[in-house]
């Protein structure tokens, strides 16, 4: 019995054991959740445009406001930079991306490529119940739309192509589209015009009656068409402005 006790004494804990810092296995994962933090909340303000292309991102301003570590605000910032979200510049630091009519251009192009062979699938594929789950998320965007709650509508537009996704159980397929979602919103906050969210929503309609009827055809040429409407409302061919009509105003 001697025995034993003196080896219970040997494994107990020493008394300033519990103010010792976390296992070194613990800390990555909460470094790496931190980090998430600050990428999912920036991605989200670009998304529902609360965040315009060119804005600056002071790194210690961010480390502030998630009181976090500059170290962890420099790994968000490259995360996003990767998205094609942010630039990072020697001496400019860190700012919302400024994405090209090229860039543009390019992301409506893989967005039509990889939207309709999406679209036929779902057709096929989709049960009465995810029907159902896209006529309450139509109804969630017609609401936004009739509130005006810009920032709502914007982020259920577009995650209307993301639900699809995930409905069809691809989760690669979902994450690059919601990558391609998000890179054209920010597209949208330069180049958008008189883009009418109404009229986006009235497509997201017909394309969800045309999945209903599994009509595969009918449900592409409608997803082609909305996301041709998108691009369309999107200045990509700025005219060079005549300085005397610019400078001097109309002749009565």
């Amino acid at each position: 019995m001697p025995r034993t006790q003196a080896s219970l004494q040997i494994v107990r804990p020493a008394p300033n054991m519990a103010r010792r810092a976390p296992p070194k296995a613990a800390r990555p994962r909460a470094e790496a959740s931190s980090t998430e933090r600050i990428v999912a909340s920036i991605t989200a303000a670009i998304v529902e445009r609360r965040l315009m292309p060119g804005t600056k991102l002071a790194e210690q301003k961010i480390a502030d406001i998630f009181k976090v570590s500059r170290t962890l605000v420099r790994q968000a910032l490259n995360q996003l930079s990767r998205d094609k979200l942010v630039t990072l510049e020697p001496a400019r630091g860190a700012r919302v991306a400024e994405p090209s009519v090229e860039e543009a251009r390019q992301v409506f192009e893989v967005r039509q490529m990889i939207e309709s062979a999406l679209i036929r699938r779902a057709a096929a594929e989709l049960t009465r119940e995810q029907i159902a789950e896209l006529r309450a998320h139509l109804r969630d965007e017609q609401a936004a739309v009739q509130r005006t709650d810009v920032s709502g509508r914007t982020r259920l537009l577009a995650d209307f192509h993301v639900v699809l996704a995930h409905m069809l159980g691809n989760e690669v397929l979902a994450e690059l589209l919601n990558d391609l979602v998000t890179r054209s919103s920010l597209i949208a906050l330069m180049y958008q015009s008189s883009h009418s969210a109404e009229h986006s929503w009235a497509e997201h309609v017909a394309i969800v009656d045309a999945l209903e009827k599994r009509d595969a055809r009918s449900a592409a040429k409608l997803m082609e068409d909305h996301l041709h409407n998108v691009e369309r409302n999107l200045k990509l061919d700025p005219r060079v402005p005549d300085l005397e009509a610019v400078l001097l105003p109309p002749t009565p």
